[in-house]
């Protein structure tokens, strides 16, 4: 018991003494030990480099879960170091209620068998951003948390005890500055035809007592140097070390792109697919969009609509919203912010206009177009 309390008095004194010498630095009153340029920009380096992993890692978790409930469960998991439960993804989910929809509305039907295909390609999807997700965590946002978690931590301590022994080190500096002082005052001669015998007795020990702190002071002063000058080296290879894991990060970067560029090649590749099967269905059953975009469309051309003239009244200006090919001879390509002229006919689908541009003439389709009055 006793031990610790010495222990702690010693600790409460070492505290007391580095709060003190802090204090009088940003006073004023003391003089820092300055760390060399070289030193200074590693220390910012590496705070920059913190500063920017820890947003890119957030901000990656949000881009991969945009849920923060999700992601607070998985936090908790991580923390107890339990597997998280699998979650099904939301391209699967709808992808499971267009399929049960389709037992409802019968499968044999137009919508029934259309949904049937989207709610298979939805699987698809959801099942490639899930091997997304699970490759993205993997390559990139786990050596992220490493570093954070890991290396960072150990370099923060490694700082902050280098401070600590930079306070000891100037503080010593201190009280060597005032021993040598007091030492210089005590050695100063007397005055033997004013000071008495007994005076200058006391004097000469004062001197000697001042010279026995000054001895003292110095090597407390050595020995902190040397720990200052250990602990400010060990701190050193740590903050180089952050160029090794600026090569981590950019490996770690390619490989989350190249997982990134997979998964959307893959999603494009199903919804081409789906595009295919879906043109590939009677166009009598679809909407004009699918039969039009798809290569399997089948051509109407409308000889009729090439002859048709424009009525003298109930022409109306459009404007263009988006490109548009033409799928046939018999329609108009459009491009977007362009203004033509459209009309209909008797007998023309709704979701068809005649439209006009110059001498050019033929079919475009409504949703492409905003009517002006």
């Amino acid at each position: 018991m006793d031990f610790n309390v010495k222990k702690l008095a010693s600790g409460a004194g070492l505290f007391f003494t580095r709060a003190v010498q802090f204090t009088e630095e940003k006073l004023g009153q003391a003089e820092k030990t300055e760390l060399d340029a070289h030193f200074e920009n590693l220390m910012s380096r590496a705070d920059c480099t913190k500063h920017w992993t820890e947003k890119i890692f957030r901000q990656t978790e949000v881009l991969l879960q945009p849920n923060p409930s999700a992601r607070i469960e998985e936090f908790f998991y991580e923390k107890l170091d339990m597997k998280a439960p699998s979650r099904v993804t939301n391209g699967e989910l709808l992808g499971q209620y267009m399929e049960d929809a389709a037992k409802e509305f019968g499968s044999e039907t137009p919508y029934g068998n259309t949904l049937i295909k989207v709610g298979e390609c939805e699987r698809r999807l959801g099942a490639a951003e899930r091997e997304f997700l699970q490759t993205s965590a993997i390559s990139f946002l786990t050596p992220l948390r490493n570093f954070l978690e890991g290396d960072w931590r150990t370099i923060s301590k490694e700082r902050r005890l280098l401070e600590n022994l930079r306070l000891d080190l100037d503080a010593c500096k201190t009280r060597l500055k005032k021993a040598k002082l007091a030492e210089a005052k005590a050695a100063m001669a007397p005055d033997f035809q004013e000071t008495r015998p007994r005076n200058y007795v006391l004097s000469a020990s004062a001197s000697a007592l001042w010279t026995e702190e000054v001895e003292k002071a110095e090597h407390e002063l050595r020995v902190a140097q040397t720990e200052f000058d250990r602990q400010a080296e060990v701190t050193r290879l740590l903050l180089e070390g952050i160029s090794s894991t600026h090569v981590n990060h950019l490996r770690c970067l390619n490989e989350f792109v190249e997982a990134q560029a997979a998964y959307y090649k893959q999603c494009h590749f199903h919804m081409q697919e789906l595009q295919k099967e879906l043109g590939s269905l009677p166009t009598k059953l679809l909407p004009n969009a699918f039969a039009l975009n798809s290569t399997h469309a089948m051509a109407t051309p409308g000889p009729a609509s090439e002859e048709v003239q424009a009525p003298a009244t109930g022409t109306r200006k459009a404007k263009v919203l988006y490109d548009y090919d033409a799928a046939d001879s018999s329609e108009l390509s459009l491009l977007a912010d362009e203004l033509i002229t459209v009309y209909t006919v008797p007998g023309m689908d709704s979701d068809w206009l005649i439209g006009e541009r110059g001498n050019q003439k033929g079919k475009v389709p409504v949703t492409y177009l905003e009517l002006l009055s």
